[in-house]
Parts: C-alpha cells; sequence; structure tokens
C-alpha cells in the first residue's frame, strides 16, 4: 500500500499539473473540483450523504482502535505520514474529537461492509470485521483533501458494502514473468478499489513459474523455454527471438506475496492447470504424456494436443505431490485446477486412456476429462480445499463441489447455476484485458477483440435467464489478465488500468447506482493514486458510428466537454478544420480524420475511418441466416461504409458458426453492374476460416439469378479483400453466397469443431 500512498497528490494544484500532462487543461479544473457526484469515491458507495463543515487532520488529531488492528490501521498512518510528516498518536478510549475506529460484531451490517461518518468534529468508521474496517479506511483515503500540510476531510456519512463476495482479478505468469515487486505493486492498487481476490495463473505450456521441490525438473526446465513469438500468433510464417526465456517464483517468495496480498484482504487463489495446458510439464517428465514425446516447453501461443496422460497412474501420483508443496502455501479455499482447453486427440488414441475409458465405463473422452477433474476434486477436498475451474469442466458432468469459472461467454456460467454450482462470472468479451481497448491503429499489440473502458464498465454480470433462487449461485465477478502479448511490466499496466478499476466498480456497486460519465470523472480525479503506472487514457478516443450510409456519420468521444475536429481530404486535423456538430455525410469513398481538442491544443491520438461508398451504401439486406453469438449484427451493417478491421469484436463482422452466408441487397432499381465485392476474414488461430466458394449472382426481378462469378482461393492472412471486376450487366437485385468450411480439419487449431464465417461490407460498383 506504500506504493499508493507516496503517490497520494490532492491539492487542486497538483491534480490539475497532472491532468496538464495529459492534455486535458480546461476539464481538469473541473475535474479537481469533483465534477462527479458525490463522494467521489471508488467503487461508488450504497449511501454517500454530504453533511456540513469538514474535519482538520493535525498533528493533536488522536487515533483510536478499537481492538488489535495493526495490519488495517498501518497503511492508514504510514499514507498520513508521507502525506504530513506526523503520525497520529493512539488513544486508549474513544475521541470525540478524533478518529475512532471500531469493529463490533454487534452491528447489523454484512462482512466487508462499513460505516463511515465524517463531521467537523470526528471521523468514526464501524464494520464488524477487519475486511470492512480496511475498506472504510481506503474510501476515507479518497475523501482526503490538502493544501500543504493542511490536511481535511469534507463531511460525510457513507453506508457501504459490495454486491458480490467474490471480486477477483486474473493474472497469468506463465506466459510472460512478473516479478515479485511488481505483483505487490498491482496488489495494492487492487486493494485500493476492494477487488479481494487474486487468481495467480502460475503453470500453463510455455512455462512452470512455482518452485515444487520433489519433482526439480519443473525448475530447471519447465520454467524456460528455448525462445519466444516475436509479434502476433496470427502471423504466417512464425518468426522467434531465439532468446532463452523463463523464471519461477521459490516457495518464500510464493509465500511473501499471499502474506502480503492477505495483509491488504486479498485472498490468493492458485491455478495449476491440468489437465490441458501441460506441455512445459511434459518437456521435464515426458512419461506422463500418452506418447512418450520428446516434448518441449512451448515458444509460441495457442493450444497444444499433447496433454496429460488420463490413463496413466504417475500422472496423478505426479500431480498429488504438486498439490502437496501448493497446499501449505495458499491459505484459501480454494485450488483452481484449470481444465480449459483440453484437446482429446492424444486420449483418442491412446491404449492406456482407453482402458481407462472402458474400465471405468465412461461414455467418451469427454467423460475421461470428468473423471480427471473428479478425481482430483476428491484429492483436494480430503486436504480440505475445494476446487475452481474454467467452464470446460462441465463437459462430460461436473465435479460434485466444483466451482465454474464462466470464460467462453454467459452459457457456461449460466449451465452451472441451474446445476446449483457456485459461478464466478468472467467472460471474454467483456472481461479479458489482453483484448485491444482502442480501434487506433496505434494501440500496442494484443490477442484481439476489442475491449473498450465502457464495455468493462456496462457489463452486468447477473444473467437474466436466471431465477431469484439461481441467482445466488452467482458468487461474483473477474477480470483476466492473459500475457502472451504482455512481456513487461508496463505493457501490463497499459493494458490492466485502469479497466480493472471499472471491474472494481460493477463488482462493489450497486448496479442501480452504476453511471459511466459519472465514472469516469471520478476516475480522473482519483489519477493521482496512479501517477507512476503506464495508465491507459484510449477511452479519450473518437468513434465512429454510421447512423445510415445515406444520412451520415456519428462521431463520438468519452472525454467532457471536447471538441471534434474533422477532415475528409486526407489532411491531418487542426483548429482550423471543421467542428463536429452533426452527422458528417460523406458522399464518395475516402479517409474521414478526426482529432479531439482541448483548450486550442490536440488531445489523445488522431483517429482515422476509412469510408467506403458503393451504390450498395445504405440499400436493403435480405439475409438467408442471421449471425450468431457475438457476431449477430444488424443486416445493414453490411452496407454501412464501415469496414470490419482486423478487431474482429468490433461490431462489424457478421459470423456464422459452421453454417452458410447468403444476402441480397436491393439496389432499389435496375442499373448497371460493373464489380461486386465483400470482406472475408482469415483467422485460423481464432477458428475463423473463410469460404470454400464465394458466389456473385444478380437478378433483375429477385425470381432468376444468374452467377457472374466465383472463387474458391482467399490466401490473405487476416482480411481478404474481394472484388470482382465482372462484364457489365444490369441488375437490381445482387446475391452473395459464401459457403463455410463447416468442420475445421485436422491439422488446425480447433478441429472437429464448427468453423466461424465471416463476413462485412457489400460492395458494388
Amino acid at each position: 500500500m506504500k506504493y499508493l500512498l507516496n503517490q497520494f497528490l490532492t491539492s487542486k494544484v497538483k491534480c490539475m499539473a497532472w491532468l496538464l500532462v495529459l492534455g486535458v487543461q480546461v476539464f481538469a479544473a473541473r475535474v479537481c473540483a469533483q465534477s462527479f457526484s458525490g463522494s467521489g469515491i471508488i467503487p461508488k458507495p450504497v449511501v454517500e450523504l454530504r453533511q456540513s463543515g469538514s474535519f482538520l487532520i493535525q498533528k493533536t488529531t488522536r487515533l483510536y482502535v478499537a481492538g488489535a488492528m495493526k495490519r488495517s490501521t498501518s497503511f492508514f498512518d504510514q499514507y498520513l505520514e508521507d502525506l504530513s510528516g506526523f503520525s497520529l498518536l493512539r488513544s486508549n478510549k474513544a475521541e470525540p474529537k478524533g478518529i475512532n475506529l471500531i469493529v463490533d460484531a454487534g452491528l447489523n451490517l454484512k462482512s466487508e461492509a462499513y460505516l463511515l461518518d465524517v463531521s467537523s468534529q470526528n471521523i468514526t468508521i464501524k464494520a464488524i470485521d477487519e475486511r470492512g474496517l480496511f475498506y472504510g479506511l481506503q474510501s476515507l483515503v479518497q475523501l482526503i483533501r490538502n493544501k500543504g500540510k493542511v490536511i481535511t476531510v469534507p463531511g460525510y456519512h457513507i453506508e457501504d458494502a459490495p454486491r458480490f463476495a467474490y471480486r477477483g482479478m486474473h493474472l497469468d505468469v506463465a506466459r510472460h514473468f512478473f516479478s515479485v515487486e511488481v505483483v505487490k505493486k498491482w496488489l495494492d492498487v487492487l486493494a485500493f478499489y476492494k477487488i479481494n481476490t487474486f487468481h495467480w495463473h502460475l503453470t500453463d505450456d510455455q512455462g512452470w513459474r512455482i518452485e515444487i521441490k520433489k519433482y526439480p525438473l519443473l525448475q530447471s526446465r519447465s520454467a524456460y523455454r528455448n525462445e519466444t513469438l516475436i509479434g502476433h500468433k496470427r502471423a504466417n510464417p512464425h518468426r522467434f527471438d531465439g532468446k532463452r526465456y523463463g523464471g519461477y517464483y521459490t516457495q518464500e517468495e510464493i509465500k511473501d506475496i499471499v502474506a502480503y496480498a492477505a495483509a491488504r484482504q486479498i485472498t490468493t487463489i492458485p491455478e495449476i492447470e491440468m489437465p490441458g495446458h501441460a506441455q512445459a510439464v511434459l518437456a521435464a517428465y515426458p512419461n506422463l504424456g500418452c506418447t512418450g514425446g520428446p516434448y518441449q516447453t512451448a515458444t509460441y501461443w495457442g493450444v497444444f494436443d499433447d496433454v496429460f496422460c488420463a490413463g496413466n497412474e504417475e500422472t496423478f501420483h505426479f500431480l498429488e505431490g504438486v498439490l502437496d508443496e501448493v497446499i501449505p502455501l495458499f491459505p484459501s479455499a480454494y485450488i483452481h485446477i484449470g481444465g480449459d482447453e483440453c484437446p482429446k486427440i492424444r486420449w483418442h488414441d491412446c491404449p492406456k486412456c482407453q482402458k481407462r475409458i472402458k474400465e471405468e465405463k465412461l461414455k467418451d473422452e469427454h467423460g475421461l476429462q470428468s473423471y480427471f477433474i473428479a478425481r482430483m476434486e476428491r484429492y483436494l477436498n480430503a486436504k480440505g480445499k475445494k476446487i475452481i475451474g474454467w467452464d470446460e469442466i462441465l463437459e462430460g458432468g461436473l465435479a460434485p463441489d466444483a466451482t465454474v469459472m464462466s470464460w467462453r461467454g454467459l452459457e457456461g456460467g449460466i449451465a452451472a447455476a441451474k446445476l446449483k454450482h457456485d459461478v464466478i462470472m468472467t467472460p471474454e468479451k467483456f472481461l479479458y484485458l489482453d483484448y485491444y481497448q482502442s480501434l487506433n491503429k496505434s494501440e500496442q499489440i494484443a490477442a484481439g477483440g476489442y475491449l473498450p473502458l465502457r464495455k468493462v464498465y456496462d457489463y452486468e454480470p447477473m444473467p437474466a435467464e436466471l431465477n431469484a433462487e439461481e441467482q445466488q449461485y452467482i458468487k461474483g465477478v473477474q477480470a483476466n489478465v492473459w500475457s502472451e502479448y504482455l512481456d513487461d511490466a508496463s505493457k501490463a499496466e497499459y493494458m490492466i488500468f485502469p479497466r480493472v478499476i471499472a471491474l472494481a466498480e460493477t463488482a462493489w456497486s450497486a448496479k442501480a447506482q452504476k453511471d459511466y460519465p459519472d465514472f469516469l470523472a471520478r476516475l480522473l480525479a482519483n489519477g493521482r493514486f496512479l501517477k507512476k503506472l503506464n495508465y491507459s487514457t484510449a477511452y479519450y478516443d473518437i468513434a465512429c458510428e454510421s447512423v445510415d450510409a445515406a444520412k451520415g456519420f456519428k462521431l463520438s468521444t468519452d472525454l467532457p466537454n471536447a471538441e471534434i475536429h474533422y477532415t475528409l481530404n486526407g489532411k491531418n486535423p487542426g483548429m482550423t478544420s471543421q467542428i463536429y456538430r452533426s452527422l458528417i455525410v460523406i458522399d464518395n469513398t475516402g479517409t474521414l480524420k478526426a482529432q479531439l481538442f482541448k483548450a486550442g491544443k490536440p488531445v489523445g491520438k488522431l483517429f482515422e475511418q476509412p469510408i467506403v461508398k458503393s451504390m450498395a451504401s445504405g440499400k436493403k439486406v435480405i439475409l438467408n441466416t442471421a449471425g450468431q453469438g457475438n457476431y449477430n449484427i444488424d443486416p445493414q451493417r453490411l452496407t454501412n461504409g464501415i469496414q470490419g478491421s482486423y478487431l474482429y469484436n468490433n461490431g462489424e463482422w457478421l459470423g456464422l458458426s459452421g453454417g452458410d452466408f447468403e444476402a441480397i441487397v436491393d439496389l432499389g432499381e435496375e442499373k448497371t453492374v460493373r464489380e461486386v465485392g465483400i470482406n472475408t476474414l482469415n483467422y485460423q488461430w481464432q477458428k475463423m476460416h473463410p469460404p470454400k466458394l464465394l458466389v456473385v449472382e444478380v437478378s433483375t426481378n429477385e425470381q432468376s439469378f444468374k452467377e457472374v462469378s466465383r472463387q474458391t482461393v482467399f490466401s490473405q492472412e487476416g482480411i481478404n479483400r474481394i472484388l470482382h471486376q465482372l462484364h457489365p450487366v444490369q441488375a437490381r437485385y445482387v446475391r452473395i453466397k459464401a459457403s463455410n468450411v463447416g468442420v475445421i480439419p485436422d491439422g488446425f487449431y480447433g478441429a472437429g469443431t464448427k468453423a466461424w464465417l465471416m463476413l462485412d461490407e457489400i460492395i458494388v460498383n
């Protein structure tokens, strides 16, 4: 916590200086004058009532602490000393003109809740447990104002309690390793915003990060890989850096971090992956795989066919030996055992696994996974622990007392809750912090997809599909930080903050109290606590939306009171460029450029949006089959002038899982057509395959169609921009048909599952 305390700057002068660095001169004054509603605390309290006056903290102020709560108060003591140069003297009784911290089990409060009262006479925090007191103190720190050495707290009555008991952040250290100091630094910030669970992803194909003394090869071999992929895994061919990479935490370091987190009211849950994501282990202990190897610690990102052999008793003896050393290091009631992305190919071909399936009377390899998880659960239960697993542990039947982390969507969490299993909601579409947070081309490399701050904040963890009884099994919510593309702490911080703070408010504050503009204002004021983090301001970025290709394009930004200047002539906008005031009508294909300005100076990054205009723009689109899942978009987006980008979750791509595409565009009248185009996405690493066949047909009456072109090869990695030149033909209706590859063939990621067919922006000229 000392890291945060050392960063605390509350004077209006210093706050304005911080915001000026970001180029937000005018807004700075408003933020520092509390343009937000209420106290400005993050997460937003349940009840916050402004009271008259303020309390002055000075050398003579006494601090009364009921009970021995040194851990909770030590951070507050350190904060005041760093801020003022003095410590508060302790009192042995409640102080009518001091600060009183009281834990009273008889109060009508739940665990972690607190009451905070600030008047001109005194400050009182009450809770039924030390956690509640700790969180009350974090809120008090956010309330404190100082001007020089004058320290005041505005009068407030606050009643506060968390919405969810589990409020978590996951951190993957297997793909890239973060030092003890960095992990502690982040734990400070999590605690400050009332995150209470640290899910520590310690093992995976690319590295084993925890010392296990019984198996020394885990340290000497599994903790290191020969080299690391350069750039994105979608690139073809793959390139590598040729440098050995790795590291691990000793058991003493593990104990240190776990204790550090606990002192900040954070429970640490370790994840030891099984039965998949085991390649690093197999590199050291090849006898635990189905083929016997040879194996190597993975050097690139993805899912690998080689997993723990479920038919081999040695596998279970090994994992039990590992867990015997893990369990004493983590006081948490839970151990996370992974259970995700376990291919069944090796099991299908392995005599030992097939023998296990037969002997245990299992239905298939999915049943074998369920056997594996249930067996490890029994072992951990016997040691006094419960298990958590990713939602794949539902496959083949769920282990009796398992908690499910729903990551692939909402469906896993809904299914588990209906089965009366505890659930942590962590869907990748809303809570994977390795997704891009901006559409700007200058963003650092990320896994893929698009997850801006607002989308994180607006996520509602309680599925509407559950009734009141079933909703009680939704225990909490968690953001996940996967580190494939986060090869240093600075890059990781840029992706984590402030999106995890948005998650903190979702996890703590009541649904009815959430308000994004108010949160953003409080976040900007709270930036004083995060000054030395590589803190992203991507939420300033300009967004472009096609209201209707004929009516025009809408620009917006979350930065209050900013001017947007734009150009359509290819030049970068300046202060003399057109100011955005209403929909921009664009008649020709070109690039819309825009820039935010504050007090006459540019803020944030240059925005560029290619606009495609054709005879199809804004025309009616009729689909044979609607899109599915995250890609069930309005058909009119196929002719809205904004093409789907390499960020496949930006809302422009229509996707079909296993199915074929057919769309008819009505041009409104018969016209001469000379070319027809559409874009398709070839991201095989994301199960997105180009069509087997694409056919263009035309008609004058929507009854009889004539084929005018076809294509079977789409070799471009990423976006294939298809534009067929035709012999001039008269047509009112243009039909495009694309055949899905169906089931992904062997040798490709996701083999045996349905392929996604992704399409966007129909062009007719």
